[in-house]
């Protein structure tokens, strides 16, 4: 019996085919944007070639098709997969890493890639890897200065700072 399975060794959660099929809708979606994107910008033949929306429509049409054909696997396929996708323990294991992530995404759109950057490492370390404040706060200092040199002193590329761009007085 593997360590996340309850006592009677029976999982529980939402089954494959459904996760299949909740994704097969999003790449039909996605098509469909592609495809009416395409079609606003000129999917057409032009005298001078093909239209700037020619050969997104035909990649749009493509994830249209296989969106459909996932779709038909997943519910009505001969090899339809019922077995639960994911467990209430994995699930947690994932959110516990998609939940911070999330967060980071948006904190760097208001204190910039370095300072989000160091707090995200540095709470990992400690929530995650369990390892002392000090030496998570050193580390993620350390590579986060590491990555400035590397790209606004050496490089030249300057990294996104934010909404507050708190490193405005480094003169950067």
């Amino acid at each position: 019996m593997e360590p996340n399975q309850p006592a009677n060794g029976h999982r529980t959660g939402v089954s494959t085919h459904i996760v299949e099929t909740i994704v097969a809708l999003g790449v039909l979606v996605l098509g469909i944007v592609v495809i009416q994107g395409s079609w606003a910008l000129g999917s057409g033949w032009t005298s001078d070639g093909p239209g700037s929306g020619y050969f997104p429509f035909y990649i749009g049409v493509l994830l249209c098709i296989a969106g459909v054909g996932i779709i038909y696997q997943a519910l009505f396929g001969k090899k339809k997969n019922t077995e639960v996708f994911v467990d209430s323990e994995q699930l947690k294991r994932v959110l516990s890493v998609l939940l911070p992530a999330l967060v980071y995404v948006g904190a760097v759109q208001f204190v910039g890639l370095y300072v989000a950057s160091v707090v995200y490492i540095a709470l990992f370390m400690v929530i995650l890897g369990k390892y002392s404040w000090v030496k998570s706060v050193i580390v993620a200092l350390a590579v986060m200065v590491l990555f400035f040199f590397m790209f606004e002193v050496w490089f030249k590329v300057p990294l996104f700072k934010g909404q507050f761009d708190l490193l405005q007085s480094l003169g950067y």
